[in-house]
């Protein structure tokens, strides 16, 4: 691997590399994007570490316009489908390059020169039709330090482990402790020689700053004489909460959410009254997100001139996506009035784009957000606020890790209009004892770790193509492997047996399903089927070849395919659905799965498929009746957003099984004649994006 400014040495670099390029476009070239541009030019294969908001992109678009000026074709992948779905309309944009799209929900112009996906199918495309990416120059992993991510992290390494020897890798990310190792693995795996470009300036720098009740607004480099004031100041109200005056609580009491309220409400007054708006506000749950917008509608943030500019561009909105004029009433576009937003996944798609276009007019000048906000999508403020440092990471309540502040943070402070961004983060009293303010401030970035383990799918391809001999070494291609081997020869040998156990368990399985036979060399016509079908391959395969699906009603199947794919983000049991829809076909699926369940625990696999979760069928039902979003509301406690994902997600795998299975198949007209009813307003992924 080559590192910095070094240039690499490659078997075949391209006639164009010459002198440095220090400008591009309209740019003026940073030092570090001058350093990647080189090694493009170079033919080596790229890593990029830099802060958010750097200008990492550029680097990607330069790469892009390189290889269509050479009649090349190159693929642009992203973690989430909103960001490329904006990466589609940038390059849509742009008259000199024919570009396409493909995200699973949608497909417009597969053949182009440029074209945009998400990681899931690149993976697909590789194991699929590895030759159709025979004219593929670059693949670009924006946000490459999602392998990191426990549930799909895997389809990036098993993509840069078989993608074509010829494909050239341009890796961008967010800053990372481990950057070296990555690289150094990325090099090893691939026929190119790498080079790492590593920067740590931001373009804007920032100021972090921290907020409580009492003490007001605050540089973090005065914590601890604020901790010290205030934690004698807190065993004072200890104190007189012993005789709390008219039975109130004190200010400031940790469990005390109207002085949590008012304290906040205090610090967006000061960011309001001292000029530091537009601000995105970070809050770590949907329902904070929009208790927090409602509370601040007292606020008109925008000029009667501005207001106007507000309406024009609703009006203007609402044309575009061919809404219903109604909707100028709604919460969305009500808020919005007054300057006001939230945004997170729980909402419609077409309102999330709603207030993402409002936001980058300017007027949008508080924005209640997730932080699925942060990743990738720019759209800067002046200033960020975190209403908490805590998030639920899927297990725990926790503090934040590094990354995930360094990378929220950095979406304070917009290029060529701010001097520095600024960042706060409020504290409540329990907060200010117990966060670890030095590690989320000042820590080294976490690593970026491997979460590698090949699904089924991935597993019938590979013995299809290198046969179960080498399965193995194919394994011990990944960067769980590779970060393993400096480690003592113990615990080199131990994570390999684990590996290796982890593997042959999944044999077993395949084997006891009869997927494969002659001991792992061949695939039986199972085994052929579920190789094409990702996510959900053992619980579909053992549906079809058991007749399941054959005879059901477009409802019925939409209501299995949609149970799939949900999983109810409430707390509690089951709820009640009436047996009246389908539940004999319910019963039947369950026990499908319950069966492989059952046979995964005795060969040893600790993480079993997925079981079905009945809790949309009815608003599956009503939507294939014809019902409206706003009718499902009544019917569903489900928000909108997630309702209208599922049913994308399921139109999706629906897809998949049409493509999989023998087009004389009677299902297959059926799965048309469902995916046609399902398909439709705002379920529609194509037309809004076409539309917009």
């Amino acid at each position: 691997m080559t590192r910095e400014s070094q240039q690499s040495e490659t078997r075949n670099p391209p006639e164009s590399a010459a002198a440095e390029i220090t400008k591009w476009k309209h740019y003026t070239l940073a030092d570090f994007q001058r350093r990647a541009v080189a090694a493009i030019r170079s033919g080596a294969n790229l890593l990029v570490s830099a802060p958010t908001g750097a200008g990492k992109t550029l680097v990607a678009e330069y790469a892009i316009e390189d290889a269509v000026r050479r009649g090349k074709r190159c693929i642009y992948t992203a973690p989430i489908k909103a960001l490329s779905n904006q990466k589609y309309r940038d390059f849509r944009d742009d008259p000199e390059i024919n570009v396409g799209l493909m995200t699973g929900d949608v497909t417009i112009n597969p053949g182009a020169q440029v074209l945009i996906m998400t990681t899931e199918i690149l993976r697909n495309a590789i194991f699929e039709d590895p030759e159709a990416l025979a004219d593929i120059e670059y693949v670009v992993f924006d946000e490459v330090h999602y392998m990191d991510d426990p549930e799909r992290g895997t389809v990036w390494e098993e993509s840069l482990i078989f993608a074509p020897d010829k494909i050239r890798f341009i890796c961008l990310s967010a800053t990372i402790a481990n950057i070296e190792e990555l690289g150094e693995w990325i090099g090893e795996i691939r026929e190119h020689e790498l080079v790492t470009v590593e920067s740590t300036t931001r373009p804007v720098p920032l100021d972090h700053n921290m907020y409580t009740a009492r003490s007001g607004l605050f540089a973090d480099k005065r914590l601890a004489k604020v901790k010290k004031a205030e934690g004698a100041s807190a065993k004072t109200g200890t104190r007189r909460r012993q005789k709390p005056k008219h039975g109130r609580r004190e200010r400031g009491d940790r469990n005390d959410p109207e002085a949590d309220r008012m304290g906040f409400r205090a610090l967006l007054d000061e960011v309001q009254e001292s000029g530091q708006l537009p601000a995105l506000i970070f809050a770590f749950s949907r329902k904070d997100c929009q208790k927090l917008a409602y509370h601040n509608q007292h606020r008109q943030l925008l000029t009667p001139e501005e207001c106007e500019r507000m309406k024009a561009l609703q009006l203007d909105l609402i044309e575009l996506f061919q809404l219903g004029e109604g909707e100028l009433k709604g919460e969305v576009m009500q808020l919005a009035t007054h300057g006001i937003g939230f945004h997170h996944a729980g909402m419609l798609p077409v309102h999330k784009e709603l207030v993402e276009r409002m936001f980058t007019s300017g007027l949008l000048r508080m924005l209640f957000t997730t932080e699925t906000f942060a990743l990738g999508i720019n759209m800067p403020a002046r200033t960020v606020i975190f209403h908490s440092l805590r998030k639920f990471d899927g297990v725990n309540f926790d503090f934040l890790r590094t990354r995930d502040y360094m990378q929220m943070a950095g979406r304070a402070g917009r290029q060529g209009i701010d001097t520095e961004g600024l960042v706060v983060s409020y504290l409540n009293p329990s907060s200010l004892r117990e966060a670890p303010f030095k590690r989320i401030l000042h820590g080294d970035v976490e690593p970026v770790l491997s979460r590698f383990r090949l699904a089924y799918s991935s597993i019938l391809h590979l013995l299809d193509r290198i046969g179960r001999e080498r399965l193995h070494v194919a394994w011990e291609k990944s960067f769980n492997q590779f970060q393993h081997r400096d480690k003592s020869p113990h615990a080199r040998d131990r994570n390999k047996r684990i590996q290796r156990r982890l593997l042959d368990d999944h044999l077993a399985m395949l084997a006891d399903l009869h997927y494969i036979e002659d001991d792992g060399e061949r695939l039986t016509a199972r085994g052929q089927l579920a190789r094409l079908l990702y996510g959900f391959e053992l619980q579909i395969t053992e549906m079809l070849f058991r007749g399941s699906l054959e005879n059901l009603p477009a409802s019925a199947l939409a209501v299995v395919f949609v149970g799939l794919i949900y999983e109810d983000r409430r707390r509690g049991g089951p709820l009640y659905i009436s047996p009246k829809i389908f539940g004999g076909v319910r019963r039947h699926v369950d026990q499908i799965i319950s069966g492989l369940r059952r046979r995964e625990t005795r060969n040893g696999i600790p993480t079993p498929v997925k079981q079905a979760d009945w809790g949309l069928s009815e608003a599956v039902m009503a939507w294939m009746s014809g019902a409206t979003f706003e009718e499902l509301e009544e019917i569903t406690h489900a928000p909108l957003g997630d309702i209208c994902r599922n049913f994308r997600m399921a139109l999706q795998l629906m897809r998949q099984v049409r493509r999989a299975i023998d087009s004389s198949w009677d299902l297959t007209d059926r799965l048309d004649e469902v995916i046609e009813a399902m398909n439709r307003d705002e379920v529609d992924a194509h037309r809004q994006l076409t539309l917009g």
